[in-house]
């Protein structure tokens, strides 16, 4: 059995917000610290580096998952969407960031990147989502500043608006 070198680099090639990008990682780099340093995305945030806290998420192949917990390999041949692919080519902000700086849903930002990505997919897969079922989704991510009120009323109110325009508006950019 062959041993990895250690010291051996790959070539990664994916999707990052809807741009090819390719980039050199040694078979140990986290997806964090690749999208990072890397390639600059700095947006995709190296918290606990466990998984708990949630500041690394992001979207693979359109699930969110956390960044930590991959090695930058994993992302050959994906589709990866970071906060960054959130406001789109044209650089508005998608209704989600829109509601966040209405309703003051950040203080320090940390976990924002996090949360923004993992309430796109669930304004995605459940756009009938109540409270309770945004609250569930937001237990995976520690916020230390907000105690997630603004949080949830910015996220209640992008919802809100989805439902009444028929799902047209305040929908999150996915097609990045």
């Amino acid at each position: 059995m062959r041993l990895l070198d250690a010291d051996s680099r790959h070539t990664i090639r994916f999707q990052l917000n809807g741009k090819a990008v390719e980039g050199v990682a040694a078979p140990r780099m986290l997806a964090t610290d690749f999208l990072r340093e890397a390639l600059g995305a700095t947006g995709t945030h190296a918290g606990c580096e466990h998984g708990v806290c949630g500041a690394c998420t992001i979207r693979l192949d359109g699930k969110a998952v956390r960044a930590c917990l991959l090695y930058a390999v994993q992302l050959e041949g994906r589709n990866v969407q970071t906060v960054e692919g959130l406001a789109g080519h044209d650089e508005e902000l998608s209704a989600m960031q829109t509601a966040f700086r209405k309703h003051h849903a950040l203080q320090c930002g940390f976990c924002t990147p996090g949360i923004l990505m993992s309430l796109s997919q669930l304004l995605e897969e459940e756009p009938g989502a109540d409270e309770a079922r945004i609250r569930d989704c937001l237990s995976g991510h520690i916020c230390r500043c907000t105690g997630y009120h603004g949080i949830v009323a910015a996220a209640l109110e992008v919802f809100e608006a989805h439902r009444r325009s028929g799902g047209e508006s305040g929908r999150e950019r996915t097609d990045v």
